[in-house]
């Protein structure tokens, strides 16, 4: 899943007004911009399988750290924990923290059985929507579009430019979801990574829509 993740980010925003939406982004892609490091620096493993589910090429042979049940665990009460020594807002670091669980949920739903529940044992999950490229798209969508709904129901933009960074984003992230669907497979494990280090880009993009929108006064 990846535009549905942004969605749970976006729906944030209508829970909790304290963290900026690129924090939301962050916590929701944290194991996402975790992962491109680990398969970087050989910590993590992951090859191209055509075939391996319809949506996907990707096969995860090896990712404990960053995918398993147990390791978001610890890294959503580590995200949270940080996030609260900083801002001492206990609903915040709620939310943050189960954005960050969020994703290996919505994996949960997507991936075929490869998703470990804790590192070392060999017992994977997952329910194997990927192995339905219309029902795939339907649910991401579904996600990112009440994700999408919610932020905007629960801000306002302060200037134009409001507007047209919180639109640009959203239709930046659907051109890449559909590349994705209809491009080419990617030429190596290493440039998954790399490009996947990209999505820094997003979170800032995140930032910078905040400077221009303003959540709305009941």
């Amino acid at each position: 899943m990846f535009i549905g993740h942004f969605g749970a980010g976006f729906a944030g925003k209508s829970i909790s007004t304290g963290p900026k939406l690129g924090t939301l982004f962050m916590a929701a892609q944290f194991i996402d911009l975790l992962w491109p490091v680990f398969i970087i620096l050989g910590i993590e493993k992951v090859i191209i399988e055509p075939g391996n589910t319809a949506f996907t090429p990707l096969n995860f042979i090896y990712y404990p750290f960053s995918h398993s049940f147990a390791g978001v665990i610890f890294w959503a009460a580590l995200f949270g924990g940080v996030y609260y020594y900083f801002k001492k807002d206990t609903k915040s670091s709620i939310l943050l923290g189960t954005l960050v669980i969020s994703h290996w949920v919505l994996d949960f739903i997507t991936h075929k059985p490869d998703l470990p529940l804790i590192p070392g044992m060999h017992a994977n999950v997952g329910l194997g929507l990927w192995n339905s490229i219309p029902f795939t798209i339907i649910i991401e969508t579904s996600i990112f579009a009440t994700g999408l709904f919610l932020y905007i129901r629960s801000t306002r933009p302060i200037k134009k430019s409001g507007n047209y960074a919180l639109w640009g984003l959203a239709v930046f992230l659907l051109v890449i979801y559909t590349m994705n669907i209809v491009g080419d497979q990617p030429p190596s494990a290493e440039a998954i990574g790399y490009v996947g280090l990209s999505q820094w880009l997003l979170v800032a993009w995140g930032y910078g829509i905040d400077k221009v929108r303003k959540p709305k006064v009941s």
